[in-house]
């Protein structure tokens, strides 16, 4: 019975949640409901990762150590007793009200975000007739995958902060946020599509790919860097310990499952792994800002006057990667400043954002060419 009561609390918050943005889209003219709930959903998982990672920076990730509640409760009120016995005992430890009240907030857009999915689903689903089955087929793929999300938020709390956990949830994240962003930006209902059909595609979807790809390994390896606290292991920059190619351990480095803290024979992990991890992370930054950056060049070159959109997405993905260089290397120098690592995340999903709209234009009958196009 209680746990009856306390899922009902937790569904009532999600509806209030999704409800706001919901209230908003009708009372708004323009572009069908549909349509603006789509890129409402992009907006808001956006916003979730942002709050997921100042979750993490913040310490707040055992705010409230069980799940999908906190104490068992629908929300830090009702478990203050708990909360301030808890911190109490250890001030500085994993649970406070204000670390209770970060993680909880998290998780309300986390079902708000699923909430509104479900609503994409009913939209979807009373619009077979006139849209097909295809959108309704994709919402539900979007259904299952946060729900997939949902699970490993869940191992998150349960498995104690565990680094692969932590890391696949960011991931997943992101990669929610890319089909979301193209399943708003697909012109489901023709016309009334907030994005125009693209009349020419010059972009290579060879380089994309690429480039996606370059991303994903950068995006782990970032992960992994701040799962396991490694972003002040190398404290200088541009060397490591006062060295251009520091001392590592790979193997203890990248042993994916283990506790957080520990190394894969349960002691304590070792400095020179979590070097290991950031300097990973910091020469495969080369890489990646010269994939990203030879497809933002490529897009900018590649269009013309009829494709504005195009040269707005490329100019936004270059200004996007300058940002990441800025905040990650501020984030070895002021000691990780908790601003500069915000951005940092919000920055990863900004470019994630930015090659799903580029795919737009991109196609796999145009070549790689750095001339401007024809």
């Amino acid at each position: 019975m209680h746990s009856f009561l306390l899922f009902g609390e937790l569904a009532a918050i999600a509806i209030v949640f999704a409800g706001i943005p919901l209230f908003y889209l009708w009372r708004r003219p323009g572009f069908s409901v549909f349509q603006k709930l789509n890129w409402v959903l992009v907006f808001m998982t956006f916003d979730l990762i942002v709050f997921g990672a100042f979750t993490r920076l913040t310490d707040s990730g055992l705010g409230c150590p069980d799940w999908p509640g906190c104490y068992g409760t629908s929300n830090p009120w009702h478990a203050m007793g708990e909360i301030r016995l808890a911190e109490a005992n250890m001030p500085t430890g994993p649970v406070t009200v204000m670390k209770a009240w970060i993680e909880m907030i998290h998780r309300y857009l986390a079902m708000m975000v699923g909430a509104l999915i479900l609503i994409q689903v009913g939209l979807a689903w009373s619009k077979v007739k006139s849209l097909g089955k295809t959108p309704l087929f994709a919402s539900l793929g979007l259904l299952i995958l946060v729900c997939i999300q949902g699970a490993f938020g869940a191992w998150t709390v349960t498995l104690k902060l565990q680094p692969i956990i932590v890391t696949i949830h960011l991931m997943l994240a992101l990669v929610l946020l890319s089909f979301l962003t193209a399943y708003a930006q697909k012109s489901w209902e023709g016309h009334t599509s907030s994005i125009p059909q693209q009349p020419a595609r010059p972009l290579s979807a060879k380089l994309l790919v690429i480039a996606f790809f370059v991303l994903a390994m950068q995006v782990f390896l970032g992960a992994w860097v701040s799962t396991n606290y490694a972003v002040l292991a190398c404290p200088d920059f541009p060397t490591c310990m006062g060295r251009v190619w520091p001392e590592t351990a790979w193997q203890e480095g990248f042993s994916l499952w283990r506790e957080l803290g520990m190394n894969a024979q349960g002691e304590y992990i070792s400095p020179v792994a979590l070097q290991t991890i950031h300097w990973a992370h910091r020469v495969f930054a080369i890489v990646a800002s010269l994939v990203l950056g030879l497809l933002g060049v490529h897009a900018l070159r590649v269009a013309h006057a009829g494709l504005p959109g195009l040269s707005g997405t490329a100019k936004l993905l270059l200004a996007l990667l300058v940002l990441q260089l800025i905040t990650g290397i501020s984030n070895v120098i002021f000691q990780w400043p908790l601003a500069a690592a915000l951005l940092h995340t919000a920055g990863s999903a900004a470019i994630v954002f930015c090659l799903v709209r580029l795919s737009q234009w991109a196609s796999w009958s145009t070549p790689f060419k750095m001339g401007k196009a024809v």
